[in-house]
């Protein structure tokens, strides 16, 4: 099993643990938000769940009918835990709703925080933990995750801000507001895990920092050729699609132009690990002044 997939079974693991810790302290205080910020971390055992199956299959290697690898299984992870987040958020908003109708006192307030206490602070470690390891490693799946996870942290302190709140001023409508508070930030993190997904499923460019360095990196070591024109990027999980044409002088031989593919495909792979690359070589005449001037 791989490392990846590893930390998405773990993350699964640990999400039992504090949803089953925050769903104490919901059940112990009667109150509304800390019972949306139990219903939101159920959220992260389902996706952790979602991921690992994700990365099982994006490991998978390229075979007759996916030539290009199975890399897109994750996105289709992020985008049904973005789903998922979505459909919590406007469970709460229903609930919220219903407390407004009828505010009810908490109960054992200092007990039921301090309990989510120790579930937020665990989901902090784990969060750090997953986005560490999903840009190491170049997971989108991972990455969700953890940015799921953080966003619980937030919604966590904002909800222990919140109860403690009602429990010194004495206002239990104050409960079902902070409620529909969290509803609300849970669906816009559900809105913008759906849409980065979506992204990647639609072939989006790699990130403007990855196509300066690919740019530069034609520039440096395409020593031989005239320049490199058309360059493309996009992004499949851990792996980046590089191709572009190179234009060669026309007396240049086969096997020298193909000396520079070697050279530029080597020096992409090694900075930026994951590249596959696609070369197209073409004569002088076909330069374009908007190319990428090699040095």
């Amino acid at each position: 099993m791989e490392r990846s997939q590893q930390a998405a079974l773990l993350s699964a693991g640990i999400g039992v643990a504090v949803t089953a810790l925050k769903f104490y302290a919901a059940w112990l205080t009667g109150s509304l938000a800390l019972y949306s910020d139990a219903l939101e971390s159920i959220i992260n055992v389902v996706a952790a769940a979602g991921a690992f199956i994700a990365l099982r299959i994006a490991a998978q290697p390229a075979d007759e009918d996916h030539p290009y690898g199975h890399h897109k299984a994750e996105f289709f992870s992020a985008v049904i835990e973005g789903a998922l987040i979505i459909v919590a958020a406007l469970l709460i908003l229903r609930e919220a709703y219903n407390g407004f109708l009828a505010p009810k006192p908490l109960d054992a307030p200092a007990a039921g925080l301090a309990i989510n206490a120790v579930a937020g602070v665990v989901n902090a470690a784990w969060a750090w933990a997953l986005l560490r390891w999903g840009r190491e490693w170049r997971s989108p799946a991972l990455i969700a995750d953890g940015r799921h996870i953080f966003a619980d942290v937030l919604t966590s302190i904002g909800v222990l801000s919140g109860v403690a709140a009602v429990w010194f001023t004495g206002m239990p409508v104050l409960d079902p507001a902070i409620a529909g508070l969290v509803a609300l930030n849970i669906l816009w993190s559900g809105y913008r895990m759906v849409r980065e997904s979506v992204d990647g499923l639609m072939d989006k460019a790699a990130s403007p920092e990855v196509v300066g360095q690919v740019r530069a990196l034609i520039s440096q070591h395409g020593e031989g050729a005239l320049e490199a024109h058309d360059v493309r990027t996009r992004s499949a999980g851990s792996a980046t699609f590089v191709d572009f044409h190179l234009v060669v002088p026309g007396e240049m031989t086969v096997a020298e132009s193909h000396c520079i593919c070697d050279r530029l495909e080597d020096a992409l792979a090694t900075t930026i690990p994951g590249t596959v690359v696609t070369i197209h070589v073409e004569p002088g005449d076909k330069a374009k002044a908007r190319g990428v001037p090699v040095l």
